[in-house]
């Protein structure tokens, strides 16, 4: 694994924007300069890695819910029946991201996973492909994300099923996200329509969820976060409705148990020692390097760095109302001053490929670069690499 200086293509911006990318240059978001290189055998590793952690998070929810934690999770008691008929019924799933810390050496370890609504597919999936093909023709890319989304709509619903993509009004990164799901949904058959989640309205005679056109809304992909459902008016209505089969969800309310962090310190549990778990607890106990994580929270908010117990990083935000796990700090990668997470995708139950997203932190945020990769389809030593700097 090594980082390398890459020329610029001169029509960046117009290939971006053509597949859909607008915000491309926000922060300097999306990075070219640079690239990410790996070997095929550690992409091997990282395929390997994340089909074994997300067995691992299955067999983590079944305990979850056979044993009646839920509410350790900070979960609502009004949804623990809708999520236990859910899980028991196999509501299908379609993607997650896990964010792994990884050097290209030790096993790569699970800093946590997106289970629920992870966003950076429109350019996981095609904008670093398409740049793969412009800037390393002979090279390949750790990326089947399209391809496999596609079939997994098939998996999910039968051609000519009607499908509402939801996502929050005036938010461009998830439109872009939701709007690039729609495509992979039309391309596997479906009747595909992106709404604002500000557009789901309620009707109360039929009970049943409408969109703008008081059209019903059957199955639904929601960019929007289950904990935050929970605490909507209609959520009552809601969990009525997955219980009674009026409603379909993608993802499926089980993934809410996924989605919660605490789902760390329960890995743990299950499977102290594991090479690809790092030590978590709801307390820090002795540990005196660990990230103190609320429960909830999204792109890197509200999380704390100790080292010797005291404060090394922090970052503010609105979240940890229902509680913080702790799990032990990660050696982070560092290379030319940049500290890189690889985000490896699951779709079903498949690894599908990977991203990297790089900080000056070793908190990744919304606002990180977006980084593309490829590799080789012989070995290479990254230590006799050009470029190379650890």
């Amino acid at each position: 694994m090594e980082r390398i200086h890459v020329q610029l293509r001169p029509d960046k911006a117009a290939k971006l924007e053509s597949i859909g990318l607008s915000f491309h240059d926000w922060d300097q978001y999306w990075k070219e300069d640079v690239a990410y290189r790996f070997t095929l055998a550690q992409v091997d590793h990282l395929e390997e890695v994340t089909e074994e952690l997300h067995q691992l998070c299955l067999q983590a929810v079944d305990h979850v819910i056979e044993h009646g934690r839920l509410g350790e999770l900070g979960i609502p008691p009004a949804f623990h029946a809708a999520i236990a008929h859910s899980w028991q019924a196999g509501d299908a799933s379609l993607y997650g991201r896990f964010d792994l810390a990884y050097d290209g050496h030790g096993p790569a370890k699970m800093l946590e996973y997106n289970a629920d609504t992870p966003t950076s597919l429109l350019e996981s999936a095609v904008a670093q492909w398409y740049w793969m093909e412009d800037v390393f023709p002979g090279a390949d890319q750790f990326n089947s994300l399209h391809d496999k989304l596609v079939q997994r709509w098939q998996a999910i619903a039968a051609p000519g099923s009607r499908l509402h993509v939801a996502s929050i009004k005036d938010n461009e990164e998830d439109w872009v996200c939701a709007q690039y799901l729609v495509e992979t949904a039309l391309q596997a058959g479906l009747q595909a329509q992106r709404l604002d989640v500000e557009s789901i309205g309620w009707d109360s005679v039929a009970e049943v969820f409408v969109d703008e056109e008081e059209q019903p809304i059957e199955l639904l992909f929601k960019l929007y976060p289950w904990e935050w459902m929970m605490t909507e008016d209609f959520g009552a209505q809601l969990a009525d409705a997955l219980m009674a089969g009026r409603i379909r969800c993608v993802e499926p309310i089980w993934k809410s148990v996924l989605s919660c962090k605490a789902i760390l310190a329960i890995l743990w549990q299950l499977n102290p020692g594991h090479p690809n778990l790092l030590e978590a607890h709801f307390e820090p106990g002795t540990m005196s390097a660990y990230a103190k994580k609320p429960f909830y929270s999204r792109e890197g908010a509200n999380v704390a760095l100790y080292r010797d117990g005291i404060v090394a990083t922090q970052s503010a935000g609105p979240y940890g109302t229902e509680g913080y796990v702790y799990q032990a700090l990660a050696e982070m990668p560092c290379l030319h001053g940049r500290y890189p997470v690889i985000g490896s995708w699951v779709v079903g139950n498949s690894a599908a490929g990977m991203c990297v997203r790089e900080d000056d932190s070793p908190v990744t945020t919304n606002m990180s670069n977006f980084v593309p990769h490829f590799f080789d389809q012989e070995h290479i030593d990254p230590y006799n690499a050009k470029d190379h700097t650890p």
